[in-house]
This record gives C-alpha cells, structure tokens and sequence, in this order.
C-alpha cells in the first residue's frame, strides 16, 4: 500500500512507522489515522515483521489532533447527540491479530491486538491524541527531548479514547489525575521516574538504541512467547489473579510442544545464536 503520511520502512525483521508530517509536528489527521490502522495490518501480515517501532519524523511524536480537525468536531458533536442511544462502538481490532476482549476493538485501543510488539518511540512532544496512541504502544522509550502533555483540559475536552483507563493503569491514580487536569508539561526524566516510559536516551543515540532494542526482539527471543505473552498480559488486566494462573496453565501444553520451545533448547544446549520460526 502507498502511504501519504506516514512511512512504512522494514530493515530485516523490524518495522519502523513513522508519522509523517514533519511541518506540523505530525499533528493527526483522518487519513494518518486510516493509514496506521493499515500499517499495523500489514505487518500483522507479513510474518517476515516480528518488531514494531513508531515514531515521529523530525523534531516531535505527534503534537495531537490537527486544529483543522479539531475545528470540524463541534459540527460532529452536534450530530451525534441526537443518535447518542443507538450508537454502536467501532470495531477496529487488526484482522488475523490477536484475539482480545472488545476493550481493544475500538477506534484508537487496537494496538494490543498486533501480535508483535510495538515499541512508541518518543522522539519529541507528545501530546493529546498523540500521547494516547503512545500509551497503546507496548513499551516506550523516550528521548532527553521528549515531552509529554495529555492537553485535553485545556481545549476545554476531557479524557478521549481510553487515556482514563490507561494513564492510571501505568501511572497511578493520582498522578494520572494530575496530567489529566492540569495538562502539565512533563519532561521525559519525569515521565520515566512516574512510569510513564521506560528509558530515556540521549537524542543522538536515540534512534539506533530504539532499534537496537526492536532487533534484539526480532532475532534473540520467541516470537511466538512474545506473541502469547503479549495476550496474556493485556487479558490479566481485566481478569483476578486465579484466573490469570488458570490462563497460563491452559497455554502451557502448547508452548512445550511448538517448535520455538525446541529451538530455545537447541539453541542454548548448541551454544549458538537463535533461529526461531514462531511455531
């Protein structure tokens, strides 16, 4: 498929995603947001694709919803108050992905059904919408430069598409509370003490430390663990603690016999480097 505003670069096993409209911090548009939701169905796909990284072309990540589209929302708003009662919620998960609760069949919350995972690379601001499809990546890393802002209070919006769930979930109630209402500026050393992140990197390393991380994915580990793993944790956030053991015990048959578990042997018994067919 041809992209407009994004880009789709594969380099061995690894797939980079860039928002592309560098003139405009990569505010999000329409057709940016049909074109990631293709993007990540392409690599779902394309089972030469085992990691995922996104990002923002120049300076930022996503500056949140261009203004343009902000501009046009009351005239939808209006709208839809009078069918506010048959709405039905938009079904977005990725085809042939993971298998999830509906939590993650909405318009924005389909990166958990990707089977592969998807490293946000926050190479700059981040902000409104942009930081909720960062909070859906599975792991994030940030540059020195990053910045994080939900900024919906401050257009006079509240917690879209999910961020009230997944902000405290990573951050805590309070602190989420705090982002949320004030719409503060958090710089990344923050954003990694609060859990937002996982590392920060200096800016002029970045770039290959995100991709060295995605290749150690891609070739050292089982992409077929990944893949259960990646279900088993976005499923135990809404099941209790037995439920979750009974979950695992239930996958444990499989994983012994599949060919990644005979080759995670083979390899570490042969002293040699992997080769995993994530069967």
């Amino acid at each position: 498929m041809a992209y407009s505003e994004i880009l789709y670069e594969k380099d061995g096993p690894v797939l980079t995603v860039t928002l592309n409209r560098p003139e405009a911090l990569n505010a999000w548009t329409r057709v940016m947001e049909s074109e990631l939701h293709a993007a990540m169905t392409e690599a779902t796909a394309d089972d030469s694709v085992r990691a995922i990284v996104l990002t923002g072309a120049g300076r930022g990540f996503c500056s949140g919803a261009d203004m343009n589209l902000l501009g046009g929302l009351q005239d939808e708003a209006e709208k839809a108050k009078s069918r506010m009662n048959s709405v039905v919620p938009r079904h977005n998960a990725i085809e042939g992905g993971l298998k999830l609760s509906r939590d993650y069949d909405q318009r924005y919350s389909y990166f958990p059904t990707v089977p592969k995972p998807i490293l946000g690379a926050i190479n700059g601001p981040c902000a409104g919408l942009g930081m909720v499809m960062a909070l859906y990546c599975d792991v994030r890393f940030a540059s020195d430069s990053a910045m994080f802002t939900t900024a919906f209070s401050k257009r006079g919006l509240i917690a879209e598409h999910g961020i009230s769930w997944m902000l405290p979930a990573l951050v805590g109630h309070a602190a989420a509370l705090d982002l949320l209402m004030s719409a503060r500026k958090v710089r990344a050393e923050e954003a990694l003490q609060i859990g937002l992140v996982s590392r920060v990197i200096p800016t002029d390393s970045f770039v290959d430390e995100c991709r060295a991380y995605a290749e150690e994915l891609a070739t050292s580990v089982s992409p077929r663990s990944m893949r259960v793993m990646k279900a088993q944790v976005y499923k135990a956030l809404h099941q209790d603690l037995e439920s979750a053991i009974l979950s695992a015990n239930l996958e444990m048959p499989g994983s012994f016999e599949s060919e990644d578990f005979q080759e995670g042997v083979a390899h570490f018994v042969e002293r040699r480097a992997p080769n995993f067919s994530g069967k």
